[in-house]
Formats: C-alpha cells, structure tokens, sequence
C-alpha cells in the first residue's frame, strides 16, 4: 500500500512538473479514503491538474495484491488538455489517453 502512495505522489509532482505553475498552484479540492482493503483520492488545483485513483485489495492465486485505476488531466504547454486513463494490475500499467501513439 505504502509503494501506491508512493507511486501516485510520484505521478502528482511529474503532472505538476509538467503544468508549469506549481510554486503558485493551490489545491482547489482533496478528498481521500483509506481503507483497509482499498483506498481512493482526487484533487484539483488552481493550474488545472484533476487527479482521481482508486485501489482495490484483490487475490490472485496464493497472493495478494492492489489493483489502481485512475484518471489525471492537465493542460500541455502548447494548450491541449492531455487527459490519461490508467490501469496497475497483475499485467502491469496500463495507458490510454489520445495523445498516446497506437500500437
């Protein structure tokens, strides 16, 4: 649980990186619930960064693990709102966004 957090705070400082304002952004929104077979977030801030994740404990075989879904959106330096959908499984991470090549 503790590598999730870890994985979602890394992903929030790279959209923040990549937003362009965030020495001034302000949260705008946070809600957060922390269980103990899942979790959930979202925020919003003032430079246009959306984030929301959820994580179920699920049993797989003889093991556990949690399965993450989420969303994130921002705006690109040239303008364009860059939204990515994503799945963390047992089959690994999994991206779907349009500004993402097409295999």
């Amino acid at each position: 649980m503790k590598l999730l957090i870890a994985f979602a705070a890394l992903v929030t400082m790279a959209l923040a990186a990549l937003a362009g304002d965030e020495v001034n952004a302000a949260v705008l929104k946070f809600d957060s619930d922390v269980g103990v077979d899942g979790y959930k977030f979202a925020y919003d801030t003032s430079n246009g960064i959306r984030h929301q994740e959820s994580g179920q404990l699920k049993s797989i075989a003889d093991a556990a693990a949690v399965v993450v879904t989420g969303t994130y959106t921002y705006t690109a330096p040239d303008g364009q709102t860059i939204t990515l959908n994503y799945v963390a499984d047992e089959n690994g991470f999994h991206p779907e966004g349009a500004h993402l090549p097409q295999i």
